[in-house]
Order: structure tokens, then sequence, then C-alpha cells
């Protein structure tokens, strides 16, 4: 009892000193603070996304455009092996999902998002014209071979290109993917109080925009791409992107620019550092006489202070508050002292991190399937009319198409419909939604599995499995069941999964989370390069699941089994992953009346004689 006394009394000492030194101040402070409040107001809302939205629609119409039919480029300009030119897409596609990391460090810590998504989409659009130039110059590519036999593949130097090209998108995705979204989710009251008054999600219409764009990409751009010509097929891209920075930049004097607090691993560090410090001292039994100092956290805690919670308690040692913290109590030494608040944002991190890996055998499961998809699509009977042929890479406008309508249906017909139920304002929890779409996306690849099986009996039927260049005559509309499964998996998963992160991570780490949404993507598509490598190498020259040339003599239904067995164990890691999380404690704020001076005083007051706690904040609790 008498140490628990004298923590108490110590914590008391130190928010009492600190509270002293800034009473002579606050009047002043919360005016200045009001003003910039009201000035903070009239920036952001609705009237921003016109602007943002278009950015970020020209980027995505850019990207697709970019990546959704290079699986065909490289194998039929490049003469680059099947193997082979998927797996360059998919490592670079992994880079191109790491950067985000780096960059959303950069956003969070000293540049902030506004400034991020500029560097980022100058660099991508660097990339971009190289590409399309490098597709203008015949010496930049090797020798045309239409019958896809004994071709020359491209040079080192010509290859180099290439690599150049996709290392510039790389970086520059980097700065725009983990940023764009929560740059956008800031020009809103995204509290949670403020969401569940809301009658739409910011995530289902952000993706639905995307989709829109995606689906223009894959009609126009790739059929450009297959009958008009690559020059056209890359250069229209890298306009699309180069109308993208122009049209964020015009919006940029009404936009609501949240400025970065300092590095966000900086702070976890300083938690792991002082609880490592502290690790012999005892844990008082209240949590309440853990150190907590709102002025300290004011800048990082503007949409609500995280409260304690009983997970990963060995953390709260860096909140004791000790003799030689009370003697420093003007100015707490970080590496040696952290807040409730703080702590709490290492746990949500390390709470999130099990879910989040659930989605990297996601990754790696569909990383080479649309490659493979594409391949399979080029042979078979492509025909709507005697004159024209859907492009192999446009048949992802299905799945496009899908989640377009399934977004719709989902927002205005399954949420009231779940609503009734549940009585959860989303109709069901982020959680259970991410649950949905992994299922989903397992039936989608068993169906993969099955139709391929039927493609090969038509080859055989026809005696076309010695032709890899010939059209099987089976309609290629056999491919659009699992287009359509996948379309509904990402409804559910996808969006499930971005405001899971956006939800779930500190306020001041959210680009950090959202680049963990690329990370995932980065190290699955790196998995799924090794999965496929493997298969390739062990599955024999003679019946290899994955052959360079002839598709027809392959198995891939056997590798579509193989991902669904990674899928099936991953689902059930999920399962148990999402039934032990807890979601973080959050008390949220609102603006209430500053109190007079006067009242300042009795505060302190009734603090000094151990009636309650100090609050100069212009915040209460909801």
């Amino acid at each position: 009892m008498a140490i628990g006394t004298l923590a108490r009394d110590m914590k008391h000492e130190m928010e009492l000193e600190l509270e002293r030194n800034s009473s002579k101040v606050d009047n002043g402070k919360w005016k200045k603070e009001e003003e910039e409040d009201g000035e903070r107001r009239k920036l952001g809302g609705i009237k921003t996304m016109p602007f943002i939205l278009s950015n970020e629609i020209c980027d995505k119409f850019a990207a697709a455009g970019f990546h959704a039919n290079m699986i065909t480029y490289l194998t039929q300009q490049l003469n680059l092996p099947l193997v082979k030119a998927s797996n360059t897409l998919t490592n670079f596609g992994g880079l191109s999902s790491f950067t985000p990391l780096v960059g959303a460090l950069i956003a969070d810590s000293y540049a902030g998002r506004y400034w991020t998504i500029i560097g980022g989409s100058i660099i991508y659009e660097l990339g971009m014209i190289s590409l399309a130039v490098s597709a203008v110059l015949p010496s930049l590519r090797p020798p045309p071979c239409p019958s896809q036999m004994n071709c020359k593949e491209a040079s080192n130097s010509q290859l180099w290109l290439l690599y150049m090209s996709l290392i510039l998108t790389s970086i520059g995705s980097g700065g725009i993917k983990p940023c764009v979204v929560t740059f956008a989710a800031d020009q809103f009251d995204m509290r949670r109080s403020a969401v569940a008054s809301r009658s739409w999600n910011f995530f289902n219409w952000y993706y639905f925009c995307m989709g829109m764009a995606t689906l223009t990409a894959l009609t126009v751009v790739v059929y450009i791409q297959d009958n008009v010509g690559w020059g056209w097929g890359l250069g229209i891209p890298a306009i699309g992107m180069a109308l993208s920075i122009i049209a964020f930049i015009f919006g940029s004097s009404l936009y609501n620019k949240l400025k970065p607090e300092g590095s966000p691993l900086v702070r976890l560090a300083q938690v792991v550092v002082a609880a490592a410090k502290k690790r012999k001292e005892v844990m008082p039994l209240d949590p309440g006489m853990l150190y907590q100092n709102r002025e300290l956290d004011s800048a990082i805690s503007v949409n609500g202070r995280l409260l304690h919670s009983d997970q990963f308690k060995w953390f709260d040692r860096a909140a004791i508050v000790t003799d030689e913290d009370a003697k420093d109590s003007k100015s707490p030494n970080l590496w040696r002292i952290a807040t409730v608040h703080r702590i709490e944002e290492l746990k949500c991190i390390v709470r999130m991190l099990p879910i989040w890996s659930a989605g990297i055998l996601l990754v790696t499961a569909s990383s080479h399937l649309h490659s493979f998809v594409i391949q399979q699509a080029r042979s078979m009977d492509r025909h709507l009319s005697h004159s024209f042929e859907i492009p192999p890479a446009s048949l992802s406008i299905f799945s496009i198409l899908t989640m377009l309508t399934g977004l719709v249906l989902y927002e205005r017909l399954f949420v009231p419909f779940a609503r009734r139920f549940t009585g959860n304002p989303s109709g069901i929890t982020c959680l259970q939604r991410m649950g949905v779409g992994l299922f989903i996306s397992i039936i989608a690849t068993i169906v993969s599995a099955l139709i391929e099986v039927k493609r090969k009996q038509v080859a055989a039927l026809h005696n076309l499995l010695d032709s890899p260049g010939a059209i099987i005559p089976i309609s290629v509309f056999w491919l659009l069941p699992q287009y359509i499964l996948h379309g509904i998996a990402e409804v559910f998963m996808s969006v499930g999964h971005m405001e899971f992160l956006y939800d779930q991570s500190p306020e001041t780490m959210r680009s950090t989370a959202a680049a963990l949404n690329s990370l995932e993507v980065s190290m699955g598509n790196y998995i799924g390069t090794l999965v496929v490598s493997l298969v390739h190498k062990y599955t024999g020259q003679k019946n290899n699941w994955l052959p360079d040339r002839n598709l027809n003599r392959g198995k891939l239904d056997y590798y579509y089994w193989l991902i669904t067995g990674i899928q099936a164990i991953n689902l059930v890691y999920y399962v148990v992953c999402a039934w032990f999380y807890t979601y973080k404690p959050l008390e949220e704020v609102k603006d209430e009346v500053v109190p007079a001076e006067d009242e300042i005083q009795h505060m302190q007051l009734n603090y000094a004689e151990g009636k309650g706690e100090v609050e100069l904040r212009r915040n209460v609790i909801v």
C-alpha cells in the first residue's frame, strides 16, 4: 500500500508540475487552437474528392493499363519464356509492394502524405515514359517471333531498360499506394461515432471509383495494346498519369493536410526500450497508476486517446513511475517512461500482425493466377463476332464488373439486411467480411482447376495438345465463373482488409498501416515466385506442371489444386487469429466549450486536493 501510494503521488506530482507550467499560456493556447480548428473545418470534406479521386482514378487507369497486359508484352514482344516472364512481373510486383513501407514511414514521419504523393507520382511517371519509349523504338526490342517457336529473347541491354523502368514505377508506387487512400480519408471525420452516423462507407465507394478506372483501362488500353500497338498502349497510361498529377496539385488549397508528428517507429522503439529498462520494477495493481500525459499525447491523439488494455502487459512496465522519473517531471525522458497511449499504439500493431499475415498466403495463392489465366485465354476461342475478339487481358473486366456491382449491392442491400440481425452499423465486422472473402477465394481456385481440366480435354479431343499456338475450340467464357468469384471475393476481402488496417491502426500510423497491405502483397508475391519456381524445377522435364512454351502439355490444374490446399490452411489460421482478436480500446473526443480561467483554477485546486485529474483540454469523452 505504501509503495502504491508513493507511485500515485509521484505520478500526480509529475502531471501537476506539467499543468502548472502550462497553465500560464493555456487561455491563449486554447484561443489559438480554436482558430486553427475553425480553419481546419473549412478544409477537407466532400469538395476535395473531385481532385483526390481524379488523381487516383487517373493513377489507377495508368497502373492497370500499364500492368494488366504486361505478361503479353514480355512473352510476345520481348520473347521471354512464360515462367521467366511471370517471375519477372511477380518480383517487380513484390518490389512495388515493399517500397510503400518506406514511403509510408517518410509520410508519417517527415514529409506528410501530400508531398509524398506528389514525389511518388513524378517518379512513377518517369518509369512509364521510359517503357513507352522502349516500345516505340525497334532497336530496344528483339526481332518479332509470331510462331513463338525458337524465338530470340531480348538482350541484356534491352532487359536492363525494362528493369530500370519497372524499378522507377516500383519506387513511385511507394509514395502513392500507402498515402492516397489515407489522405482521402483524412478529409472526413473518421471517428467511429461519425462513421456510424453516415449512410455510406468511404472505403466501399473509394474501391468503386478505383474499379471504374481499372475497368476502363482493361477495356480501352488493353484493346489498343493488342490491336493498335504497344507505343500507344503504353503511351496512353503515361498521359493518364501526367493528368493525375495535374488534377491533384490543382486542388491543393482545399486539402486538410495533417502534419507528421515524428517517426512512429521511434515511439514504438521508445516503449520497448523503456519497458526493458523497467523489467524488474513491480507492476501496480491498479492500471490507473500508470503514467498518462494528455498534453504530451495531444498531437498524436487528435481523434481520441487509446485506453489501457490487459493484453501484452509486459509493455505496461514502460509506464511505471519511478523516483528517477519523478525528479524529471518537467521534461520526461521518453526512452525511460512512456504514456499509456504510446504503449497502446505498440499493442495495436502487435494485435494486427496475425490478422495481417493471413493475407500473405492469399497473395501467394493468387500471385501467378492472372498470368496463367491470360495464357489459357490466349489458346481459347475469344470471338464475340466474326470480326471482334476479346483481348485475353481484358477478361479481368468481368472480375471488375462483379466487384463494382457487388459493392453497390453490399452497400444498399446486404448491410441493411445484416444490420437487422447484428446491430452493427456496418452490417458485419471487418474480420467477418475478410473471412467470407477468403472462403470465396478458395472456391474460385477450385473452379479454376476444373476449368483447366475441361480445356485440356477439348484440346486432346481435337489433337491440339502439341500445338501451343493453335486456338482450341472452346469458348473463353468458360473462364468467366472464376473471374466472377474472384470479384465477389474482392468485395469482401480487399475492402474489409483496408478498412480493418485503417480503423485498427493508431491514427498517426495509418499510412504505415496502409503500407502493411502493400508489404503483404510483396511478401506474398515473393513466396509465390518461390512456389512457381520450385514447381517448375521439381515436376520433371517431360511432365512439367508449368512448361515454358506449351501450356497444353502442362498440368496447370495440379498447380491450382496445390494452391487450393495452401488457401484452405490459411483460412483455418485466419479463423483462429480472428477468434482471439481484440479491437483497440479508444476513448473518442468531441469539441466542447472552453472553460473560463476561474474554472481552470478551480479544476487545478480540486486536483491538488486529490479530488480529480486535471484536464486542460477543449475535449470531453464521448
